[in-house]
């Protein structure tokens, strides 16, 4: 029999807010990079993981989810969007079934493969997440409508939180993927640097912890991330880290009682970021207010938008 020849490229991961891209890709890697919450509108900044067989290397592109900006940080993140589709060789268009009479969002469908997708002239594997809310006859009949209304290369369900049909969109992936050569070492998980998933990780534990506005009014920034352990291992990484908001009455809310919110965000952070690099570190948390930075170009870029 012959073997399957090698193929490398990237996909992009694009979609709704809270449609499950994250979820997808951290399933897809068996590695939790991407950050996760109930919350929408988590992910604001393009996060590449690099996934490993021996037939293929898929450079997964998750992006920020796709809404009406309201600010000129939507607008950065969609930004984000539109050049991650232009690098990609295919696209995931990820869609999550309704529990309502469509069987998707048809609105946001319609504008993502008329307006986002057939300009960028990208082959599209439709995915269904979410396939484990609804019955095996719901799921081939919404294949067929998305297959018949859209026509995309290939529609599959699945279910990114359960792992359901994952090698089924694997196996649909590689044989469009255009280089016959792998692009990373074997190892490599992704492009992003360590102080990268320190920031992010930390994001994450605000939209747990905290509620309304709060996550969403936040940026985290490295200031310092210095590694100790090398000269000498019985001293730990010094992690330093300001806590971007918009206003004095978040900054009260962020640091809470007598700091146990700071406290508590600080600890719950640390346990993660030291589960990431494999080593024990010290975290420093500041709370700095800068007013409208959501709005404000010159601070949007600083923070990498």
């Amino acid at each position: 029999m012959a073997s399957t020849p090698f193929s490398c490229g990237f996909a992009i991961i694009i979609g709704p807010p809270n449609a499950g891209k994250s979820t997808l890709l951290n399933e897809l890697l068996d590695f939790k990079l991407s950050i996760v919450t109930p919350k929408p509108q988590t992910t604001r900044k393009k996060i590449t993981g690099i996934y490993h067989n021996n037939n293929c290397q898929i450079i997964f592109l998750d992006t920020p989810g796709i809404m009406k900006p309201q600010q000129k940080l939507h607008e950065s993140m969609l930004g984000v969007i539109r050049n991650s589709l232009k690098d990609a060789d295919i696209v995931i268009a990820l869609l999550p079934y309704s529990g309502k009479k469509d069987f998707v969002d048809r609105e946001f469908a319609e504008e993502l493969f008329n307006e986002w997708l057939k300009p960028a002239g990208k082959p599209i594997i439709a995915v269904l997440n979410k396939s484990d809310l609804v019955s095996e006859e719901r799921q081939h009949q919404a294949e067929e409508f998305v297959m018949n209304t859209w026509n995309p290369v290939k529609v599959l369900s699945v279910s990114a939180l359960r792992g359901k049909n994952l090698p089924q969109l694997i196996e649909a992936i590689q044989p469009i993927l255009p280089l016959k050569y792998p692009l990373y070492p074997e190892d490599t998980l992704s492009t992003a640097p360590e102080r990268f998933f320190v920031s992010e990780i930390i994001r994450e534990k605000i939209f747990l912890l905290y509620g309304r506005e709060v996550p969403y009014s936040t940026e985290v920034v490295v200031d310092e991330f210095r590694e100790q352990h090398e000269n000498d291992p019985t001293r730990k990484d010094l992690i330093r880290c300001s806590v971007i908001v918009e206003r004095d009455t978040q900054k009260q809310i962020m640091i809470g009682q007598k700091g146990a919110a700071l406290k508590k965000l600080g600890q719950t952070a640390r346990k993660d970021i030291e589960e990431m690099l494999g080593r024990p570190i010290f975290l420093e948390l500041f709370i700095k207010v800068r007013p409208d930075w959501r709005k404000k170009n010159n601070l949007l870029k600083s923070y990498g938008y």
